[in-house]
């Protein structure tokens, strides 16, 4: 009887421990499938269900699969990192804001609830990535709201107002995100911005912007750009403000940023002060009737090193202008070295008192 009872209990023992190594719940492995609880490729609005999904799964990794989830209002992540989560979707999974959107905000706030300030604890430096988000003409792609140590990374962002919106920052104004490798496409009117920075001391880079007013523009300073590119794709009303680069702060540094044909390569503020290398102003059309590589709104105090301009079309009189640099104010501190510009489609020389 003894030795019968040992065997039972040798069984129970073996069958706790298969199910302890097989019966792993859906957490285990730091991912939450929201398809356990929701389904996309429907009508449905699925705001408050993703929502609940990420207040009720701290420190994990919520994974959409493919598939169009369709949202009514923003989805927000929290910034304290006892509750932070990030969000990862598969390549073809879509984040869409529906016919139903009436806030004046991102699809997706990272950071958008339980604000924190704090670098030292796990679940600080949540994140973004993969996947589509669709502004459907109506709202805005991603923003960065609160916390630090952001990263949002190999993503898409269609038809928004504004791509990318980085809000001034919880270390008294620096947000401190990595960006890499986010492509944005804009709705095409003169609102539409590709990215709009207000908090200090980001990094983006590897990204490519199309079909808005504006490629980047920056309230703030402190922030790297790196392979921009910002292509204008929309139907020209107002061309001759539309901007690749809209510097409003001054104190940012600029690599291997690519404005290509808006009506404005690089604009600055009045006497901002910023780093320009290895960047690239070209226009393909003759459509409009002025090309700016360098607009200063004030005094020209802005440093730009191995800078190329490619006007394609001849300067012709009362037709097209060619303008190098145009300079609100004279006498400024700024300079061109090592620059590349076929001076025989432009008749500005007002740019040449700044050259190295």
């Amino acid at each position: 009887m003894e030795k019968f009872g040992l065997v039972i209990l040798l069984i129970c023992a073996v069958g706790i421990a298969i199910l302890g190594c097989s019966g792993k719940t859906e957490n285990d492995d730091g991912y939450v499938y929201v398809t356990k609880y929701l389904k996309p490729d429907t009508e449905e609005d699925l705001s408050d269900k993703i929502q609940e999904i990420i207040d009720k799964n701290p420190n994990r990794t919520i994974f959409f699969p493919d598939g169009t989830y369709k949202v009514s209002k923003p989805i927000c992540t929290p910034a304290d990192p006892s509750k932070a989560v990030s969000l990862k979707l598969s390549s073809f999974a879509i984040i869409k804001a529906s016919d139903e959107w009436d806030a004046d905000e991102a699809v997706v706030r990272m950071g958008g609830k339980d604000p924190y300030n704090e670098i030292r604890f796990v679940g600080s430096n949540y994140s973004f990535e993969g996947g589509y988000i669709d502004g459907n003409g109506k709202a805005n792609g991603i923003s960065i709201d609160s916390g630090r140590e952001t990263v949002i990374r190999d993503t898409s962002i269609k038809n928004a107002k504004i791509g990318l919106h980085i809000k001034h920052g919880a270390n008294n104004g620096s947000s401190d995100a990595d960006v890499y490798g986010v492509n944005i496409i804009g709705t095409g009117r003169t609102d539409s911005v590709g990215v709009l920075l207000e908090g200090f001391d980001n990094t983006l880079t590897n990204m490519r912007i199309g079909n808005v007013f504006i490629g980047v523009e920056a309230k703030s300073g402190g922030n790297s750009f790196k392979n921009i590119h910002a292509l204008y794709m929309s139907d020209c009303t107002d061309y001759n403000n539309s901007c690749g680069f809209y510097d409003k702060a001054g104190s940012n540094w600029y690599d291997f940023c690519y404005s290509d044909q808006f009506g404005i390569g690089f604009r600055l503020s009045e006497s901002t002060t910023g780093t320009f290398t290895n960047c690239y102003c070209f226009w393909y059309s003759k459509s409009e009737k002025e090309h700016i590589a360098v607009k200063s709104d004030g005094l020209f105090n802005s440093n730009f090193t191995n800078f190329k301009v490619d006007f394609n079309f001849k300067n012709e009189s009362g037709v097209l202008r060619n303008i190098v640099l145009s300079a609100e104010k004279d006498g400024g501190a700024g300079f061109f070295s090592n620059l590349s510009v076929n001076d025989g489609m432009t008749r500005d020389r007002t740019y040449k008192k700044y050259v190295k």
